[in-house]
């Protein structure tokens, strides 16, 4: 299974407005794609398409979280989703 690391680059986390982009564009693809923080047991992982799990995972601007996905196009779709975190959309 595939995975990537990713630092949250928002101010304020992984919340709110950040989480919101975050979760749609995970939904977009047809893979079960999940969000843990770092040091975390990938079984806990949560979906990366609810905001509500978003919200509760409670990453905050510089933590490190791992996102893995399976199915064709894992890889694509992980790299689109860490350049999400990566950006600090609370800057735009």
């Amino acid at each position: 299974m595939p995975e990537r690391t990713a630092t949250v680059a928002s101010r304020v986390g992984l919340h709110a407005r950040p989480a919101a982009i975050f979760a749609e564009a995970a939904g977009e693809f047809d893979l079960e794609i999940t969000i843990a923080r770092e040091g975390e047991p990938a079984d806990e992982a949560m979906d990366a398409a609810s905001i509500l799990s978003l919200m509760s995972l409670g990453a905050s601007h510089g933590d490190v979280v791992v996102l893995r996905a399976e199915g064709a196009g894992a890889d694509d779709a992980l790299e689109r989703l860490v350049q999400i975190l990566e950006t600090d959309h609370d800057a735009e």
